[in-house]
C-alpha cells in the first residue's frame, strides 16, 4: 500500500509540472522582456588536469613484454624524452608496476601530450609527456547508490542475480552474513532472497557492494532476517528479526561459493578405488587455491602430509569438536600445530594432494570422536543485542524497511519513464 502511494505522489508531481508549465506558455499571448545579464566567464579545470576536449585520443591495452619505456616508444616519444618522464614520475608511479592488460589512453596535439594509464578500476595515472614532464593521480568519480533486490532462485544463485541485473558481488556479502545460518550450497528451487544494500559505482559499472542493509532469505515456507546493526563495542553486526545474533559457533562452510561434490555417507563407491567404503566428510569442489577457513575458533592440532587424505590441517575447537580439511594444495603461511585460529581464518588451500580426482576440499567434523555429517550439526548462537539497544535496533528495522519502498519505487519510476 505504501508503495502504491509513492507512485501515485511521483505521478501527480509530473503531472502537476506539466500542468504549469503549459499554463505558463499560455498565458496572455505575450512574451516577457528579455533581461539582460552580465556572463563573466570562468576557466574550467577538467579534473584529469587537462582538457581533453583539443586533443585527439588512441585508446590501448598493456601487452605482454611490454615495458613502460618501450609502451610510450611505441606512442611516438623518443628514448631520452621517455626517460626524462620516467625519472620526472618516480615519486607517483613505479614503473615496474606496469600490468599486461591495463587499459590506457594517449592524447595527441601535432605530438604525444599526455597518456593516461587505467591502475585499477577507480584510480589512474595522468603523464605530462612534454617538457618539464610530470604525473599525478586522477581518481575517478564515485557514486553510491542505494538498490533493493528480489530474486526468486530458478537455476543458480548466480545465474538469477545476473538475470535480475543485480550485481554477483552480492553473492559473497550474502555469504558472509549468512554464513552461520544458510549452506550456499544447499540452495534449492524457490528459495528467495530479498536485499536492501548500496552499491559502489565507477564509471557506469559496480565496482563493489559496500553494505548490505536489510536481508531476508525465504526457505521452506520460513523467512531469515539479516538486519545491521552496529551496537558501537566492537562486536557482531548482523542480527534476526529478535536481536539474536547471525554468528554462531561454527560457519556452516569452510569455504566461500561453490558446489558440494559428494555428501557424507557410510557407503560411497570412492571414486578412485572404485570400492564401497565410508566417507565421513563432505566434498566440496572448487579452483584450485580457493582459501579454506576454519569453522570455529581453536587450536591446530596437525598441519602434515596424511598419505590418502594429502595436505591436512586439523583442529580441535573444545572438548567436544574437532575438524579436519584434506586435499589442499598448500597451508596458510606461517600455520603450524599448538597454534590458536579464529573463526573465518584461512588456513589452507584447495588443491589435488593426496587420493584426488580434481581440485575439491574433503572436510571432516568429529563429536566426541564420532564423525557426524557437516551438513546437519547444530551450532549453539553468540550473545544477542543487549538490551538497551533494542529500541534503537527496532527503530533501525523500520528506517530500513521505509527505504525499501522508497528506493524499490525509484527503480520502479525508472523503468517507467525509460530511464534505465
Amino acid at each position: 500500500m505504501k508503495r502504491l502511494t509513492y507512485i501515485s505522489a511521483l505521478l501527480s508531481v509530473a503531472s502537476l509540472m506539466f500542468i504549469v508549465s503549459c499554463k505558463g506558455d499560455a498565458q496572455n499571448g505575450s512574451e516577457p522582456a528579455p533581461q539582460v545579464e552580465e556572463i563573466v566567464s570562468e576557466e574550467v579545470i577538467n579534473p584529469m588536469g587537462f582538457n581533453p576536449d583539443s586533443l585527439s585520443v588512441t585508446h590501448g591495452t598493456v601487452k605482454s613484454g611490454q615495458f613502460f619505456s618501450t609502451l610510450l616508444n611505441s606512442l611516438g616519444m623518443g628514448a631520452s624524452e621517455a626517460y626524462a618522464l620516467t625519472q620526472a614520475c618516480d615519486s607517483v608511479f613505479d614503473v615496474r608496476t606496469l600490468r599486461v592488460g591495463n587499459t590506457y589512453r594517449a592524447y595527441y596535439s601535432d605530438e604525444l601530450r599526455y597518456l593516461v594509464y587505467d591502475r585499477d578500476r577507480m584510480n589512474c595515472v595522468v603523464f605530462d609527456c612534454q617538457p618539464p614532464y610530470g604525473a599525478w593521480v586522477y581518481e575517478k568519480p564515485i557514486r553510491h547508490v542505494d538498490r533493493y533486490a528480489d530474486v526468486t532462485i530458478s537455476s543458480s544463485l548466480w545465474n538469477d542475480m545476473r538475470a535480475a541485473d543485480v550485481s554477483p558481488l552480492l553473492i559473497l556479502n550474502l555469504s558472509d552474513i549468512y554464513a552461520w545460518t544458510i549452506d550456499f550450497f544447499g540452495l534449492q528451487k524457490g528459495d528467495r532472497f530479498r536485499v536492501l544494500y548500496q552499491e559502489k559505482l565507477c564509471d557506469g559499472e559496480v565496482v563493489s557492494v559496500d553494505t548490505v542493509r536489510y536481508a531476508v532469505f525465504s526457505h521452506g515456507g520460513t523467512d531469515f532476517p539479516a538486519i545491521l546493526f552496529d551496537q558501537k563495542d566492537g562486536g557482531n553486526l548482523w542480527w534476526n528479526e529478535k536481536g539474536e545474533s547471525m554468528r554462531k559457533a561454527f560457519l556452516k562452510a569452510p569455504l566461500q561459493y561453490s558446489r558440494i561434490s559428494s555428501g557424507f555417507s557410510y557407503a560411497r563407491k570412492h571414486p578412485v578405488t572404485r570400492k564401497v567404503q565410508p566417507h565421513t566428510g563432505v566434498d566440496y569442489a572448487a579452483p584450485k587455491g580457493t582459501p579454506v577457513m576454519t569453522i570455529g575458533d581453536g587450536v591446530v592440532t596437525s598441519v602434515k602430509y596424511e598419505g590418502a587424505g594429502g595436505n591436512v590441517v586439523r583442529i580441535k575447537h573444545n572438548s567436544v569438536y574437532s575438524t579436519a580439511y584434506l586435499h589442499l594444495s598448500k597451508y596458510a603461511k606461517g600455520l603450524k600445530a599448538g597454534q590458536r585460529v579464529k573463526q573465518g581464518d584461512v588456513i589452507g588451500y584447495v588443491g589435488s594432494t593426496g587420493r584426488s580426482t580434481g581440485p575439491h576440499l574433503d572436510f571432516r567434523v568429529w563429536k566426541n570422536g564420532t564423525p557426524i555429517n557437516p551438513l546437519t550439526m547444530d551450532s549453539p548462537p553468540a550473545e544477542p543485542i543487549k538490551k538497551e539497544s533494542m529500541p534503537a535496533f527496532e527503530a533501525a528495522i523500520v528506517e530500513y524497511q521505509d527505504m525499501i519502498e522508497k528506493v524499490a519505487v525509484i527503480e520502479d519510476a525508472k523503468e517507467l519513464f525509460g530511464l534505465l
